[in-house]
């Protein structure tokens, strides 16, 4: 029924597709054994990881020995007791002293509701002073710190007045018209 080179190209079909799925089949292999390789590669470096982790821990499980002879021979160190550690904040300030006689006294911050204390003046805030004698310090700008303010603040208005692109409008007087231009 069928002819002879019907059948030999049937033949061919099956060959060809007999040779694409053992293709198909061989890709899926190597696939397969490529994700066996990267897992083996994984699996090595976790395991390279955990050799270094291990001697580092062996490391510093060794030197503990040198550790400890050197504080206790060179040093003098000792691990802290349970009866060092403070309960709360009460307990650490107890451990705290006043003043030793001839201390400074200790630095205040000047803030706004210490001007009614009776140090500065009724009119306005207490003078400075010097650190060392304590007598009032005036600063030579001080006194010319109010007129400086003033000056600058009319210099830099018209400095903004000049800079500025936009400018006022000038107003002119009306002209007056003459009589021989009014008849015409």
């Amino acid at each position: 029924m069928l002819s002879r080179t019907q059948a030999r190209s049937w033949g061919w079909m099956a060959v060809l597709a007999l040779c694409a799925a053992l293709v198909v089949a061989l890709s899926l292999k190597v696939h397969a054994v490529r994700s066996e390789v990267l897992l083996a590669e994984r699996q090595l470096i976790a395991l390279k990881r955990e050799t270094m982790l291990l001697e580092t821990e062996f490391q510093t499980r060794a030197s503990q020995a040198q550790l400890a002879e050197w504080n206790s021979v060179e040093f003098g160190y000792v691990a802290p007791r349970a009866r060092q550690f403070l309960e709360a904040e009460r307990q650490l300030a107890s451990f705290g002293q006043g003043p030793l006689p001839g201390a400074p006294p200790p630095l205040r911050l000047a803030s706004a509701e210490g001007a009614g204390e009776g140090t500065a003046a009724p009119g306005g805030p207490a003078p400075m002073r010097s650190p060392v004698s304590g007598a009032p310090v005036t600063l030579a700008a001080a006194e010319t710190e109010a007129g400086a303010g003033a000056v600058f603040a009319e210099a830099f208005g018209a400095f903004l007045i000049e800079a500025s692109p936009i400018r006022p409008a000038r107003a002119e007087p009306p002209r007056a018209v003459s009589p021989a231009g009014a008849g015409e």
